[in-house]
């Protein structure tokens, strides 16, 4: 017996021995990948953060200065970790870690200041994993498929990275290729993200992060699908080819105006990585290059028409419709709420007309501090809001966040180009349902005037910003008063 216990040793040391080696010396595996590792990462994380809120705040008046000063810390503390196990585990992790620092509406500054670099530090695939990829998807070597093929990736992400290649037949093109191991395991880092989201709501009841995790279920697999992706780039580039422009902020503003208000086929991932500007080799003009067409909404009709009047009633701050539309968009009681979100702007700002001065200072941190204030109305809300809502939400947010770094966050301007789109777009709608030639012409003609009523009305902003003397100022607001 004790002779097949010794042998039985020896067998199971020299195939861990062997083991070893191979994982040491195969470059293809990495400790990361491991499913044991990964979870371990992810429970500890998790334990270390909630034991971090629970115990350090514990001792200290709820609401005092040292309170908010503490829980600043631990937020600061709590969102370093986070960051640090979405660069760990990578891909999937990477992905929501992004999606987390956009909701500026939702969590502390702390968090989102901290995650935003996750745009910035997506990992690399080596060469070697490149090329046993594409062998892999493809059944060809790299040679057998490009004349050239760059070593240096164009640009990396959470789930894929861009080399420039040139084909057989001499075309120059960009070829994306996805990380390996981000398919397999990204089912397995959902159900993972999924057990420990209600691990911590049983700590923290007010703690409603599961339709984070419900988005990225859906949203994943089109991610991960790049002939999905390729038809989306190819609709979107027909979708807006009259658009010859594209120099930044306002026009930026202007293109998804168009994807979301008259097309509603929306890009949802505008962070600052994947929106890029030059200048047109030929002409000097600016241009918008838009990358990473794996994340679309489309849009019902329904919402995309109840959104548009939403918009319209808030910039032309007719409250009775800014509840109707609210509620009929599930926000219900909550409409004060959804508005404020919606717009990133304050209630206060909200009754006044969002568009009569962009966010100030003092408004944009009264906001965060009732984010934090108001988080389990703000996680019911997003709980009840159709799933259309929760993409559009996080595209509007990252706009903003381009919007803020250009110093043109809220401006008049861009709300007037929305306008214009939500005009077009149910005017659109109205002529499609009806065949009277005489009830056409009329939508047209209102639309028309409408579209004119918005530029003289654009015009009176640009004189009120020359300061010129104010009974001139007074008298082109009578002759000219803002449209509704």
């Amino acid at each position: 017996m004790a002779r097949k216990a010794l042998k039985l040793a020896s067998w199971t040391s020299m195939a861990l021995a062997a083991s070893g080696i191979y994982l040491y010396s195969n470059k293809y595996l990495d400790p990361n990948d491991f499913g044991a590792v990964r979870v371990g990462r992810a429970v500890a994380t998790t334990a270390v953060i909630s034991y971090d809120y629970l115990t350090s705040l514990r001792s200290v008046p709820y609401g005092s200065e040292e309170y908010v000063q503490l829980r600043s810390k631990v937020h600061l503390r709590s969102a370093r970790r986070l960051c640090e196990l979405c660069c760990a585990n990578r891909g999937t992790f990477i992905k929501v870690g992004q999606h987390l620092g956009a909701l500026d509406y939702l969590l502390p500054e702390e968090y989102t200041s901290t995650l935003k670099v996750l745009h910035s530090q997506a990992p690399q695939s080596s060469m070697q994993e490149v090329r046993q990829v594409i062998r892999e998807d493809l059944g060809k070597e790299i040679h057998d498929l490009f004349m050239s093929f760059d070593d240096t990736p164009l640009g990396a992400a959470s789930l894929a990275q861009v080399h420039k290649a040139v084909l057989r037949d001499g075309r120059t093109v960009a070829v994306k290729v996805q990380h390996p191991k981000v398919q397999a395991q990204s089912s397995k880092d959902i159900l993972l993200m999924e057990v420990l989201v209600l691990a911590v709501k049983q700590l923290f009841p007010e703690f409603e992060f599961m339709w984070l995790v419900d988005e990225a279920k859906k949203n994943l697999p089109l991610e991960l699908d790049f002939l999905n992706e390729g038809r989306n780039a190819e609709k979107v580039a027909q979708m807006l080819k009259h658009f010859d422009f594209l120099k930044i902020s306002r026009h930026l503003g202007k293109m998804y105006s168009e994807m979301i208000f008259v097309n509603g086929f929306v890009h949802c991932d505008p962070h600052p990585g994947n929106v890029l500007v030059r200048k047109h080799p030929g002409t000097g003009k600016a241009e918008i290059i838009l990358l990473d067409h794996g994340l679309y909404q489309v849009l019902t009709e329904e919402f995309r028409l109840d959104y548009c009047h939403l918009w319209q009633s808030l910039i032309w701050t007719d409250m009775k419709r800014v509840q109707e539309y609210s509620q009929r968009l599930g926000a219900g009681d909550l409409y004060p709420l959804f508005a404020c979100m919606l717009t990133a702007r304050s209630w206060d700002s909200v009754n006044r007309g969002i568009s009569q001065a962009p966010v100030t200072a003092t408004e944009d941190t009264e906001i965060r501090n009732n984010a934090a204030n108001y988080l389990p109305q703000i996680s019911q809300l997003l709980n009840h809001v159709p799933r259309q809502m929760l993409l559009i939400f996080k595209t509007n947010d990252l706009l903003r966040g381009i919007e803020a770094a250009l110093g043109t966050r809220a401006s008049a301007s861009s709300f007037l180009n929305m306008s214009r789109c939500c005009i077009r777009a149910l005017a659109k709608h109205k002529k499609k349902n009806t065949c009277s030639f005489l009830r056409r012409t009329q939508i047209s003609c209102s639309e028309a005037f409408s579209l004119w009523q918005i530029s003289l009305h654009e015009l009176m902003l640009r004189v009120k910003g020359l300061r010129l003397p104010s009974w001139a100022v007074a008298l082109l607001c009578w002759l000219f008063p803002a449209p509704h």
